[in-house]
């Protein structure tokens, strides 16, 4: 009975190995923030092209990191540190989801405002509520569940900054992005939610205000993440994540093209990828088909580069 027990486990132990181990499909996350969108893009259409199946699922933060912790998604190219570091704190001790690489340096993210708001003197997070009238008690947010929106909740909910009564307005990207045009083609004064990768940058004259440290940090870091194990399991997979390396002005050029131009993002993106084939190449070093062959020869194959 014993030995039964003993081969029954080892079989079962087999089993969930070979089901991690099943390296032809790459399932993906990607938040819909246009970043992400771009650098999961890349990344997709790399690994098309040495012949893997990938998947890509729009899910929230909150339920990206869960899905890795389940094994439901194995690769996420947008942890902005360190915004999300109390998010995924507990996933990283636990060893649920590790770390693969800095895939971005250099990031902004926190509340920002037009330069013309900023010169009547809304200059900190701190004159915020000097300016409830102007702002009509708004703050204009992200997507539902983002861990920038809790943030700015929160102080709402603590009257921190004086701003007890004041609304985060939860919406998409776009929607957010949509409300900020319209104020600023108004001369109407708005807070919100900016960052850096972001065309927004070039689209706007904006400043990001103090005082959201202890939350957004300074100048941060972009990480790539997997589920627990999953580098070990597909090697080369794992291989490209690490030589994945990205920059904010790449970053800002195809995002301009997906959200000014209104481009779709994997042709703004492929088309990014021909012109600069040295980077992809660099990337590719290590790294083969799925079936063991040359990766930059069939890369190359792939995009005509």
């Amino acid at each position: 009975m014993k030995i039964r027990t003993a081969i029954s486990a080892a079989a079962l132990l087999l089993m969930t190995t070979a089901a991690h181990a099943d390296c032809d499909k790459v399932n993906f996350s990607d938040v819909g923030w246009t970043d992400i969108t771009t650098t999961t893009s890349i990344a997709k259409q790399i690994l098309q092209a040495l012949g893997y199946d990938v998947n890509v699922r729009i899910l929230s933060v909150p339920v990206t990191f869960a899905s890795l912790e389940s094994d439901d998604v194995d690769v996420f190219l947008g942890n902005w540190i360190p915004a999300q570091d109390a998010a995924i704190g507990d996933y990283l001790k636990s060893g649920e989801i590790e770390v693969v690489a800095t895939n971005l340096t250099g990031t902004k993210y926190t509340l920002a405002v037009p330069d013309y708001t900023w010169d009547k003197g809304l200059q900190s997070y701190a004159d915020i509520a000097k300016f409830r009238d102007e702002l009509d008690g708004k703050i204009y947010g992200i997507e539902p569940g983002n861990e920038g929106n809790a943030y700015l909740v929160s102080l709402t909910e603590k009257d921190t900054y004086g701003l007890g009564g004041f609304k985060v307005v939860e919406s998409s990207e776009q929607g957010m992005l949509a409300q900020v045009g319209r104020a600023v083609k108004r001369n109407q004064d708005v807070v919100f939610l900016g960052w850096e990768p972001h065309p927004m940058n070039a689209r706007f004259s904006l400043k990001y205000l103090p005082g959201g440290e202890e939350f957004f940090g300074g100048e941060g870091v972009v990480n790539t993440v997997t589920r627990k194990g999953y580098v070990q399991e597909c090697p080369n997979v794992g291989k490209l994540l690490e030589n994945l390396k990205f920059t904010l002005p790449m970053e800002n050029e195809i995002m301009g093209k997906i959200l000014d131009d209104g481009e779709d993002p994997d042709k703004a993106t492929l088309a990014w990828i021909k012109a600069h084939p040295d980077v992809v190449t660099g990337w590719l070093d290590g790294v083969t088909t799925l079936d063991g062959g040359d990766g930059e020869a069939a890369v190359r194959n792939a995009f005509g580069i």
